[in-house]
């Protein structure tokens, strides 16, 4: 029951890092019958381009052998080696290219599938695979009634196969026994095609199934809880609550070390108390002002609270102080468009500080 629950609660789709570490686990799609259905092609194409003449060549040798018993010698264990030796070297030259094409043919769908790759947790011995629950749950769980059923469909098609063709050539299979060698294997041969190219379609059919099958059950299996969501976002991206929490300690360094420039400003623009931008002007350091703090409601009353500790002239312009609040960043020069207006109350700050060298002198 708990795992009935846990597999409804996997509502969420695999992540990209769930599915890389089931792939380094060994954990991937592969369905057991492409390769099998390789292995059959690999067959008929065995029956169709290699065995004709192959077998012909064996009928040959078998049949010099029985009709010209006397030519070979069997007096020692010597002829006796030699004989076995020839037959097994014509016997193998029927059977080696059929053994080389199904495992070039195996390993090539078995590779296409996935890259194969040494994975020792998944040869490693597991306590849990020797309880007797979960033997019977793979048996008859989802993935063994399926895989029961494919094993049920092939062996279905291969014996109405075999029965059919050999029904219908039940007396030219008969006939063929008494007839020449050569004439009865191809004759077997003939069968052995037909039969197996109806089990190259119905593995085809099961291959086609299971492959996607496949998939659709592994992507099925790695789905995720919510919870289990939230918990790798965490492992990957670190905890919300101290990211958020560092992200606080640096916005306050950064608001210190502005508030620590403000006493440098030449003057600052605010609106009375929503927004302050504190500017420096130094001819000698650039050509135009930069603006060295800003701030909003609580921050722009800081800002101007030390500007009147300092002495720096502070303008009232609301439209000047929104719009370069928004659109001038700390340590940045204004934009052109700002330099006429800030251009006057620099203007200002001057006349302001020559009447006042004129009055004290």
């Amino acid at each position: 029951m708990a795992d009935d629950q846990d597999k409804d609660s996997k509502t969420e789709a695999p992540s990209e890092k769930k599915i890389s570490d089931a792939a380094e686990k060994g954990n991937v799609p592969f369905s057991r019958e492409v390769p099998v259905f390789a292995s059959t092609l690999a067959i008929y194409i065995y029956i169709v381009f290699f065995l004709p003449g192959s077998i012909g060549r064996f009928a040959e040798s078998l049949k010099d052998i029985f009709e010209q018993p006397h030519a070979w010698r069997l007096n020692t264990s010597h002829d006796v080696v030699a004989l076995i030796r020839n037959v097994l070297w014509s016997a193998s030259s029927v059977v080696m290219p059929a053994f080389i094409l199904m495992m070039v043919f195996g390993l090539a769908a078995s590779i296409l599938q996935n890259m194969p790759a040494p994975v020792l947790d998944r040869i490693a011995p597991k306590l849990n695979r020797l309880s007797p629950i979960a033997g019977f749950k793979r048996i008859f769980g989802k993935q063994g009634m399926v895989e029961f059923g494919k094993s049920l469909f092939k062996v279905l098609v291969v014996s109405t196969v075999v029965v059919v063709v050999l029904w219908n050539d039940y007396f030219a299979s008969l006939d063929s026994m008494f007839s020449d060698p050569v004439t009865m294997l191809g004759k077997m041969a003939n069968f052995l095609r037909q039969i197996v190219l109806v089990i190259l379609f119905s593995t085809a059919v099961v291959a086609i199934v299971d492959f996607f099958w496949t998939r659709h059950h592994w992507y099925t299996e790695l789905m995720m809880t919510k919870q289990e969501v939230k918990e790798e976002n965490k492992q990957s991206q670190g905890d919300p609550i101290i990211k958020a929490r560092l992200r606080s300690i640096a916005r306050d360094r950064a608001r210190k070390r502005m508030m620590s420039n403000v006493p440098r400003a030449t003057m600052v623009i605010a609106n009375p108390t929503h927004f302050a931008v504190a500017l420096r002007y130094v001819r000698e350091e650039g050509d135009a002002p930069v603006v060295v703090a800003k701030g909003q409601d609580l921050v722009a009353l800081k800002i101007r609270e030390i500007a009147e500790k300092n002495n720096i002239p502070v303008f009232e312009d609301p439209p000047l102080a929104r719009s370069m609040f928004a659109q001038v960043s700390v340590d940045s020069v204004i934009p052109p468009v700002f330099y006429k207006a800030v251009a006057e109350l620099i203007h200002r700050i001057y006349a302001a500080s020559s009447s006042n060298n004129g009055q004290t002198r």
